[in-house]
């Protein structure tokens, strides 16, 4: 009886304690993780502010610390920044409140691109994403050197979300 009672009240518990995976006007979430791209891998940073019910807005840094040795890479060939605008589907397609699916556009300082991502969150502030992104249109298309095609390719982000409520 007393194992019935006490798997009640976890359940329960479990049920007021569930997070938001996005929770609309005012939201804010911040991602850190590992970014994972052809002749490339690095760490990215990302913070989400909501402006309403499904959107949000936000940036987004990424600093390769290994490169293939076959690239010549600088600091600045290293770094991106982007500006984000996201729509975040989660609760429209009927998802869990845990759960987030958000489809995005890009505006950095390689390229204009799409991201689409997804977050689950374990509790109210923590909790797992993967992204994945790639470039629209590149600022330079023609002659790219190995270091220039860094950032402007397909990559994938995966780490830890927190939400700032």
């Amino acid at each position: 009886m007393k194992f019935y009672i006490l798997s009640v009240c976890l359940l329960l518990s479990t049920t007021y304690l569930s997070a938001q995976a996005y929770e609309g006007r005012g939201d804010q979430k911040f991602q850190v993780g590992a970014n994972l791209q052809s002749n490339g891998t690095g760490i990215m940073t990302s913070y989400d502010y909501g402006l309403g019910e499904n959107i949000s807005i936000g940036a987004t840094s990424t600093y390769l610390l290994g490169v293939n040795e076959s690239v010549s890479a600088s600091t600045w060939d290293r770094f991106d920044a982007k500006a984000r605008f996201s729509a975040h589907l989660g609760n429209i397609i009927g998802l869990g409140d845990q759960v987030d699916i958000y489809p995005g556009l890009d505006l950095g300082l390689k390229n204009f691109g799409f991201h689409m991502g997804a977050r689950f969150f374990f509790s109210d502030g923590l909790g797992v994403f993967t992204e994945f992104g790639f470039p629209i249109a590149k600022y330079k298309t023609e002659n790219l050197e190995p270091a220039e095609k860094l950032h402007n390719q397909f990559m994938v982000n995966i780490g830890a979300v927190f939400n700032f409520l």
